[in-house]
């Protein structure tokens, strides 16, 4: 069955036409049009991990559910079923896009704020499902100390170990900053809802100048999370982050934890792409050892 025929049944709608989108990491993306005048996005995997689309649609269900951040809906999604011939796919509400308003980076700011201050049951997730590239687990923990060094670097560690991305020193460094989390780390928070990867590619802005996030790996974890991940591949302006400050103030020091938070991610490009994200690792690295 191909995908249009499978997009049709899940919709309940002839489609008519396809345009293959580009900008996708691993996923094929189309702009589908459709007989009764909407329009929506559609994406498929030709080599998912099991339960790839479900997991990605659970996370912005739970990350629109607030309706405090622009996410867009989720309309259809299946992770296949190779005896009935039926490809995976993810079918999403369609977002216009245009360009920035005066107020879209701080409405950003206060929105993601909102979004974080909604919490999360746990750290982690209660469908212990893993997200990102990497497939890192998220096995849920009662303190962020827990879950960033067993479920984020201690899994890094061994990833990186395996593949030969880091030298064996960094790489005992690491394991060293993930015993040293409860001292480096600031004060204990509770778990914020997160999108957990939160880059500028993973934002769109409407005809309207509004934010919509998209492409999570969504999973409850520490607010500054987010927002070093933002600052690190940048795409954001200063009045998001000042709009955040205002509304939803940072603990004491946080400042000298961005690169703490910037371990993860940094160490996730150093195993895919090498180069210059194995001396940014290892830089963030020795900071905290």
């Amino acid at each position: 069955m191909d995908l249009a025929v499978a997009l049709e049944r899940a919709l309940d709608v002839r489609i008519a036409s396809m345009q293959s989108l580009r900008g996708g990491d691993v996923a094929e993306a189309y702009r589908v049009q459709l007989d009764d005048g909407r329009r929506v996005f559609a994406k498929t995997h030709r080599s998912a991990p099991a339960c790839f689309f479900s997991t990605e649609a659970a996370g912005l269900a739970w990350l629109r559910a607030p309706m405090v951040i622009g996410i867009p809906g989720v309309l259809a999604v299946s992770d296949g079923d190779p005896e009935a011939d039926v490809p995976n796919h993810l079918v999403l509400e369609w977002i216009d896009e245009g360009g920035a308003a005066p107020s879209t980076e701080a409405d950003l700011g206060r929105a993601l704020g909102a979004l974080h201050a909604t919490g999360a049951p746990c750290f982690g997730r209660e469908d212990r499902r893993s997200t990102g590239s990497r497939g890192l687990p998220n096995e849920p923990c009662g303190a962020w100390s827990e879950f960033y060094a067993t479920q984020r670097l201690l899994p890094l560690a061994r990833l990186a170990g395996e593949s030969g991305a880091l030298p064996a020193s960094v790489i005992a460094d690491l394991e060293r900053v993930a015993q040293r989390l409860d001292t480096v780390g600031g004060p204990p928070e509770p778990a914020a809802r997160l999108h957990g990867d939160l880059w500028g590619g993973n934002r769109l802005v409407d005809r309207n100048g509004r934010s919509w996030l998209v492409d999570p790996a969504a999973h409850g974890g520490h607010r500054e999370f987010d927002l070093a991940m933002m600052r690190l591949f940048g795409g954001f302006g200063d009045a998001c982050f000042t709009a955040y400050a205002e509304q939803s103030p940072l603990a004491e020091g946080w400042a000298d934890r961005v690169a703490l938070h910037q371990i993860a991610p940094l160490v996730v490009h150093a195993i895919k792409f090498g180069g210059g994200y194995v001396g940014a690792a290892t830089t963030a690295i020795e900071r905290y050892r």
